[in-house]
């Protein structure tokens, strides 16, 4: 599949998402992300401004789903969403209810291996459940914690090979990344390269443009069945 460069609207307001929102698509963003934050602070009312504002963009509702997974992707999908993610360590039930939700409402399922100790078997078991895609992510507070304790920070690309092999979804890593680690995940055959912090604490149009360039420029990632 062609690369594809998201953008985490990780903002508390829906102006400063609005705005950093236009700012992306002009550089050469391809889909936009109602980060968890933004979520948090204004709910579904956020997830409907970006849809109005940007028609014809894909909109990743990142709500984290642990429960209730059906009706929380009819939600998003409602609110104008066009992907939503939920967490592999949440019950398999929640993933089904999410995937047959997605399926009935149009929605792609992205499920995000967090917090999983098995980060390739997660991956596997989210594919096997019906998951449209697989977020290998390293959290926040997980790399933080770690560096604190003076130990070496983990990172997406640790595994990332591993977890692409395992898997006929396309794959993203999140958490952590520098701009030239995001931009060389297609390397690893990763074909989603997400921008968010520390990527775009303070995001310019010339940098964001130039890091699309860079990652459009890969062309097609291979993704389907692995033998």
């Amino acid at each position: 599949m062609k690369t594809i460069v998201q953008i985490s609207l990780d903002f508390l307001s829906i102006d400063e998402a609005i705005s950093n929102g236009e700012m992306a698509i002009r550089a050469g963003v391809d889909w936009l992300e109602a980060g968890t934050p933004l979520i948090i602070a204004e709910g579904m009312h956020g997830v409907r401004t970006l849809r109005k504002r940007f028609p014809d963009v894909p909109i990743v509702a990142d709500l984290k789903c642990m429960d209730g997974g059906y009706i929380e992707t009819e939600l998003v999908a409602k609110a104008g969403a066009t992907h939503v993610v939920v967490m592999a360590r949440a019950h398999p039930e929640t993933l089904r209810c999410a995937v047959k939700a997605g399926r009935n409402c149009n929605v792609k399922v992205m499920g995000d291996t967090l917090g999983c100790p098995d980060m390739i078997q997660a991956a596997r078991q989210m594919q096997d459940l019906g998951c449209d895609y697989v977020i290998h992510h390293i959290g926040y507070d997980e790399r933080r914690g770690i560096a604190a304790r003076g130990e070496r920070m983990p990172s997406p690309l640790d595994q990332l090979r591993e977890v692409v092999a395992a898997v006929s979804v396309p794959v993203q890593a999140v958490g952590g990344l520098s701009v030239e680690q995001a931009i060389s995940a297609p390397e690893y055959g990763a074909p989603l390269v997400v921008l968010g912090a520390p990527l775009i604490n303070h995001p310019d149009e010339a940098s964001i443009r130039l890091i699309c360039q860079k990652v459009h420029g890969y062309g097609d990632v291979p993704v389907g069945p692995k033998h």
